[in-house]
C-alpha cells in the first residue's frame, strides 16, 4: 500500500517474440480515503469493499492521467492498460481451506471508462479457477525479460511480501513462489508507531539504529509457511496486521525498542529469502547471479545485509537491465496485459500448481476499440 504504480511501456510482438521498453514511470500515492478504507479492510462491510472497489479503480485511473501527462501523451496515444489491483485477500489452496480465493480491487471498468482505454485486470482468478496459487505471476514476465542473459539467475521481488523466479531453462522448467515477507511488517510497524504519519521505514533509518533480536528472530523463523513446498504463496493474512499487532505489543510493553524491531523485521526478510534459497533452488541450480526488484531494492539495510548473505553470488538491482526496480511489477502486468489480447496463455502451471495453463484477465473493452 505505499503507493500506485504505474508504468509506461512500449512492446513488441507476444509471447516468447515479446521486446520491451520502458518509456517512464510514477508512484502516485493513495489518497487519504482510499488508505484509511484498506487500512481497516478486515471491518469492511460488502457495501463499504463494494465502493472501495470503485474508488480504488478511480484512483488507479488517476494515477494513468498522472503517467500520461509526464509522459506529454494524450489516452488515445496508448492501446492497453493492465491492472493489478490491490490486493486485500488471499486465501490459496496451499493454506488448506475447504475454499480457495483471491480478491483484488480497482474495478477495471471504471478504469477503462475513465480513460476510454482498454483495460485487462484480474489476473489471479484464473489460474485460481484452475486449482493453481493464483501467485507468483511474475515468473512468465521474468523469463521474457532475463533468459536472454545466458545465465542461472534468481529474479528477486521484494514488494510487501516477497517472490523469487528460479530462470534457468524453457518457461515450463521455472520454478518460483513466495518466500514469504517482505517489506508489509516492516511497513505496517513504521505506520503504527507514528501514528499513520509514516508508511515505511525510509532507507531504512530507524532500523540501521538497532540491533537483532535473535531470540525473536529464530521464533519467527519457525513459521510453518516455509515448511511447505513450492507451489505456495502467501500474503498479509499470515505476515500483516494480525503478526504486526503481536509484535508491535513488545514495544508498547517495553520488552524490545522499535529500532530493534524493525532491525530484526529486516533481517527476518533477509533470512527467509536466503533460507528458501538453500532448501528450494540450489539443490536444483547453480545460481549466478541474483535480480532485485521492487519496493526492498530502495532500502540500503535490506539490499546491503541480502548481498552478505548472498555471497559470493552476485546481486544485482534489475535497473542494472533496464527495469527500474520500483517499476518491475507495474512493467509486469501490461506484458500480461499484452499476453491477455494476444490470447496466450500465461500462468505458469508448473509454478502456481494450476491443472492447465490459461489465459489471464479479463478484458474491459474501451472506445478505442473501435466496431464492437
Amino acid at each position: 500500500m505505499d503507493g500506485i504504480d504505474a508504468a509506461l511501456v512500449r512492446i513488441r510482438g507476444s509471447g516468447e517474440d515479446t521486446e520491451v521498453r520502458i518509456e517512464d514511470f510514477i508512484c502516485r500515492e493513495y489518497s487519504d480515503a482510499a488508505r484509511r478504507l484498506l487500512l481497516s479492510i478486515g471491518s469492511l462491510n460488502a457495501g463499504s469493499l463494494s465502493d472501495l472497489n470503485f474508488l480504488l479503480g478511480r484512483e488507479f485511473a488517476a494515477a494513468v492521467f498522472d503517467l500520461l501527462s509526464k509522459a506529454s501523451l494524450k489516452t488515445t496515444d496508448v492501446d492497453l492498460v493492465g491492472t493489478h489491483g490491490q490486493t486485500v485477500f488471499h486465501n490459496p489452496p496451499s493454506l488448506g481451506g475447504d475454499i480457495s480465493s483471491t480478491l483484488q480491487l480497482g474495478e477495471a471498468d471504471v478504469i477503462c471508462e475513465a480513460t476510454g482505454i482498454t483495460t485487462v485486470g484480474d489476473f489471479r482468478t484464473r489460474d485460481m479457477a484452475a486449482g493453481g496459487e493464483g501467485a507468483p505471476l511474475m515468473p512468465y514476465v521474468d523469463y521474457l525479460l532475463f533468459s536472454g542473459t545466458g545465465k542461472n539467475i534468481i529474479a528477486q521481488n521484494i514488494g510487501g511480501i516477497s517472490n523469487c523466479t528460479l530462470v534457468a531453462g524453457k518457461p515450463r522448467e521455472l520454478l518460483a513462489f513466495d518466500t514469504g515477507p517482505g517489506n508489509s511488517l516492516i511497513d505496517s510497524v513504521a505506520r503504527l508507531a507514528s501514528g499513520g504519519e509514516k508508511s515505511f521505514d525510509e532507507d531504512g533509518a530507524m532500523a540501521k539504529q538497532g540491533s537483532v533480536k535473535e531470540d525473536l528472530l529464530r521464533s519467527l523463523m519457525k513459521n510453518p509457511y516455509f515448511d511447505i513446498e513450492p507451489p505456495k504463496s502467501t500474503g498479509k493474512e499470515l505476515f500483516g496486521e494480525e503478526m504486526v499487532t503481536r509484535l508491535f505489543l513488545l514495544v508498547e510493553k517495553k520488552d524490545i525498542s522499535l529500532p530493534d524491531l524493525l532491525r530484526t523485521l529486516v533481517e527476518f526478510t533477509v533470512c527467509s529469502i536466503v533460507s528458501a534459497y538453500e532448501r528450494f533452488i540450489y539443490p536444483r541450480a547453480d545460481v549466478e547471479e541474483v535480480i532485485l526488484s521492487g519496493g526492498g531494492a530502495r532500502n540500503p539495510l535490506m539490499v546491503s545485509r541480502l548481498r552478505e548473505k548472498l555471497a559470493p553470488t552476485r546481486l544485482r538491482l534489475s535497473d542494472e537491465y533496464g527495469i527500474p526496480a520500483d517499476a518491475k511489477e507495474a512493467v509486469g502486468f501490461a506484458v500480461l496485459a499484452n499476453e491477455t489480447v494476444c490470447g496466450n496463455r500465461a500462468n505458469v502451471p508448473e509454478v502456481t500448481g494450476a491443472r492447465d495453463s490459461t489465459v489471464l484477465g479479463k478484458i474491459s473493452i474501451g472506445k478505442n476499440i473501435v466496431n464492437v
